[in-house]
């Protein structure tokens, strides 16, 4: 999924998605600020451009949020804890892991001059996910808008129902499936590892215990990331092509080059392994799939209508 200089403590919570509770029924339209805010949407994308060119990894970093805040994609994600009020940000998952809450601030900031009180920190957390991927060279799609933001977290969720990063395939498919996505969508998704960093200590016992692993990449990543130690250094989810958005990370799979357990379960001999093969040959094919899979996450579960609120400021509830 995929990234930034200090992204990743179970960088695999791309797959944050998972927690979210079921298909909405509301009603998201790509044209919703077309009358009511028309700059938000370039707004949003100059943003993001001006941060991935600075940093980029950021666009990783934003594409992530996006996936985490996928609870319900209702910005929850970005409440920060008060005195009444348990966040998401210190959940295991994200602590020390989750970056772009900047950039998400800046954005509303210029939004909330244009507009005031009408687009909400989560479609512009959506909108700046798919920025991202095109900002770094990879699909756009076109983003259902008209969410709205939570005035509550779910701190609990985010520490105990996220997928770990040493899952094997049965495990991986059955947390798809039960939310409504097919082993075809699941594999897509897994590419937003496309781009992106993973620390020291989620791929430690791969690369010094596993077997399914390019020996020369082992040693490779061996050499910043030490049996002991040095928890928090940084190595690309993919080696090929860390700050571009394309198939690489499935062309890696096929070579044993994934660097978390649950990225090489993808391709180990199991029922996915012909759909990492298509990818790995077929851009065109993963571009468009994974467009379609991040149309169907975004809209599970949004907070829509008279539900939630438009955040003035999107670390607190107004």
């Amino acid at each position: 999924m995929a990234f930034h200089s200090l992204q990743s403590s179970n960088i695999f919570c791309f797959f944050a998605f998972l927690l979210l509770f079921g298909a909405a029924f509301a009603q998201l339209s790509t044209d919703y600020y077309s009358s009511t805010c028309p700059k938000a949407l370039s707004t949003i994308k100059t943003a993001v451009q001006n941060a991935v060119a600075k940093e980029h990894r950021m666009g990783a970093s934003l594409l992530r949020l996006h996936f985490h805040d996928c609870f319900g994609c209702d910005a929850s994600v970005l409440l920060d804890d008060t005195s009444s009020l348990t966040g998401e940000k210190t959940a295991g998952p994200n602590v020390g892991s989750l970056r772009g809450f900047d950039v998400i601030d800046t954005i509303k900031s210029q939004i909330e001059t244009l507009c005031p009180g009408v687009v909400s920190c989560a479609d512009i957390v959506a909108v700046a996910a798919r920025d991202s991927v095109v900002a770094l060279g990879g699909p756009s799609w076109s983003a259902q808008l008209g969410r709205r933001d939570s005035t509550t977290a779910s701190f609990t969720k985010a520490n105990s129902d996220l997928p770990s990063p040493t899952m094997d395939l049965s495990g991986l498919l059955s947390a798809f499936s039960s939310k409504g996505f097919t082993a075809k969508e699941t594999v897509a998704l897994s590419g937003a590892h496309s781009t992106g960093q993973g620390r020291c200590v989620v791929f430690r016992d791969r690369i010094y215990n596993e077997t399914n692993i390019n020996k020369t990449y082992a040693t490779s990543l061996k050499s910043n990331c030490p049996s002991s130690g040095s928890d928090d250094n940084l190595a690309p989810l993919d080696v090929t092509s860390a700050v571009i958005f394309d198939n690489a990370y499935f062309k890696n799979l096929v070579n044993s080059k994934g660097l978390l357990h649950s990225d090489q379960q993808l391709y180990s001999g199991g029922s996915t392994d012909s759909q990492v093969t298509t990818y790995s040959t077929d851009s065109a094919a993963f571009s468009a799939d994974f467009a379609s899979a991040m149309v169907k996450m975004g809209n599970l579960s949004p907070l829509t209508g008279t539900s939630g609120q438009i955040r003035t400021d999107c670390k607190k509830v107004n």
